[in-house]
C-alpha cells in the first residue's frame, strides 16, 4: 500500500500518495477542512503534488453525494493538458529554435495586457475562422447560460477561444525518450470560465448566508442537489469544460501549423494526441455508488487512460497510462506541485538564477517569469515515484522550447 491515512476527527479520512514529498501545513489542515464537510463519500485522495489552495487543496480528489463546492473546482474551470506526437525527430528540427519559438508566439495570442494600457495581448482582436466556427459550436449552451445569468455575457469569451493565458499556462516542444518530437500545450476556459467560477462561488455563498460562519472555511459554501443553483452549476461548469477543451485544440492546430511554416520537413501530428482536464467535475460510478468526483490538480486516471503530467518548465514530463486505482477514485497527480508561492520565488530567486535552470530550453528568461522557476516546483521523479500504484509511464519527455504567457 503506496498510501498514507490521516484520520479525520468528525470527518472523512484522507488517504494520501504523497510519500517522499512534502506537504505543506496549511495544505495538511484545508484537506482536513474540506474533509469535515458532510457529503464527503468514503475518503477524500490527495495526489503527490499536493499544495495550498483556494477553498479546496490543489491535488486532492473530491468525491460528494447531494452537493457540490464550486470553489473546490475552481476558477480555471477545465484547466489541462494536451499533447501531440508528431513524425518528426530532434535531427528535423532547425539548429536555432528562436525561430520556432517566435512563429508558436505569434500564431497564438498569450499573455495578458492589464487593464486600461491598451488591447490586450491575450485576446483575438479579430478571431480566425477556426475560432468562428468553433464558438459557432458553443454559442447555443452560451446563449442558454446567460440568458439566466445575464452578467456573464460581458466577458472575454469568443475573443479568448484559442488562447493560452498566463501563468503556469505554456505551449512546449518537447522530444520523448526516442528523440520523437512532441507537442504539448497547458490551458482552460480562460476568462469566460473565471467569470462563471466566480459567480458561482459568490452564489454559494450568498445562499449559505445564514449557514457560512458554520462552514471551516467560507470558500467551502456548497449548492445541495435538486436546488436551482446545483443545477444551473452544473450546465456552466460542463459548458466551460467544453470550451477548454475546444480551446485546447484549436491552440494545437496553430501550434502545427506554426512549426510547419518554421521547419523543412514534412510531419504528421496526430500519430498520438491526448486532451485532459485537471480541474473539473464530473458524475462517476465508484464502488457501485454514483458520485460526483471533483479533481482539482488531479487527472482520470482509469484502467488503459492516458494522460499527462507536466513538470515545470525546466523538468521533464511524463505521458502515463492510468492503472485504475479505485482508492484514488481512479486518479493521479497533475503536475509536479508548487513548494512556494509565486512572491516567495520572485524574492528568492533572480533572472540569472532563471537562466541557469532552463539553459536547455529555447524560452522566455526574464524577471517576468521568475515565479515559474523550476525550483518552485516538487522534484518530479519523488512526485511520480509517490503515484507508481497510479500510472504507469509511456513516454518521457524533456523540454526543448517553452512558450510562457
Amino acid at each position: 500500500m503506496d498510501y498514507q491515512v490521516l484520520e479525520v476527527e468528525n470527518g472523512k479520512p484522507i488517504k494520501m500518495w504523497t510519500a517522499g514529498v512534502p506537504v505543506e501545513d496549511a495544505a495538511r489542515k484545508q484537506l482536513i477542512n474540506t474533509a469535515r464537510m458532510p457529503f464527503i463519500h468514503g475518503h477524500l485522495a490527495v495526489m503527490p503534488d499536493v499544495h495550498l489552495g483556494k477553498g479546496s487543496t490543489i491535488g486532492s480528489v473530491i468525491p460528494t453525494r447531494g452537493a457540490i463546492i464550486p470553489a473546490a473546482v475552481g476558477v480555471d474551470i477545465g484547466c489541462g493538458m494536451m499533447a501531440a506526437r508528431t513524425s518528426l525527430t530532434a535531427a528535423d528540427l532547425p539548429d536555432n529554435l528562436l525561430g520556432l519559438r517566435s512563429a508558436i508566439e505569434r500564431a497564438v495570442p498569450h499573455g495578458r495586457t492589464p487593464p486600461r494600457k491598451g488591447r490586450d495581448v491575450g485576446a483575438w482582436e479579430h478571431p480566425p475562422a477556426a475560432v468562428d466556427a468553433a464558438w459557432g459550436d458553443l454559442r447555443r449552451g452560451f446563449e442558454r447560460i446567460t440568458q439566466k445569468y445575464p452578467r456573464l455575457k460581458n466577458t472575454n469569451n469568443r475573443q479568448h477561444l484559442g488562447t493560452l493565458g498566463g501563468g503556469n499556462h505554456f505551449i512546449e516542444v518537447c522530444l520523448d525518450e526516442a528523440d520523437c518530437v512532441w507537442f504539448m500545450l497547458h490551458s482552460g476556459s480562460r476568462g469566460i470560465g473565471n467569470a462563471i467560477g466566480t459567480l458561482f462561488i459568490a452564489l454559494a455563498q450568498d445562499d449559505m448566508r445564514a449557514h457560512i460562519a458554520n462552514l471551516p472555511d467560507r470558500d467551502l459554501a456548497y449548492f445541495c442537489e435538486g436546488s436551482p443553483h446545483f443545477d444551473d452549476y452544473v450546465e456552466a461548469v460542463g459548458w466551460a469544460q467544453d470550451y477548454a477543451r475546444t480551446n485546447r485544440h484549436i491552440m494545437m492546430q496553430a501550434v502545427v501549423a506554426a512549426a510547419r511554416s518554421v521547419i523543412a520537413q514534412p510531419f504528421a501530428a496526430a500519430v498520438e494526441a491526448v486532451n485532459c482536464h485537471h480541474n473539473y467535475v464530473q458524475r462517476e460510478t465508484h464502488a457501485g455508488a454514483e458520485v460526483l468526483v471533483t479533481r482539482k490538480g488531479a487527472v482520470s486516471a482509469k484502467k488503459g487512460e492516458l494522460g499527462i503530467i507536466p513538470g515545470s518548465m525546466g523538468a521533464k514530463s511524463f505521458i502515463v497510462r492510468g492503472l485504475g486505482n479505485e482508492e484514488s477514485f481512479c486518479s493521479c497527480s497533475h503536475g509536479a506541485g508548487r513548494t512556494m508561492s509565486r512572491n516567495e520565488a520572485k524574492r528568492r530567486y533572480s533572472v540569472e538564477d532563471q537562466e541557469r535552470a532552463t539553459a536547455h530550453v529555447e524560452c522566455r528568461k526574464d524577471a517576468a517569469v521568475i515565479d515559474e522557476i523550476p525550483m518552485a516546483y516538487k522534484d518530479i521523479d519523488a512526485v511520480m515515484q509517490a503515484q507508481r500504484e497510479l500510472v504507469e509511464i509511456v513516454h518521457t519527455l524533456r523540454q526543448v522550447v517553452c512558450v510562457k504567457g
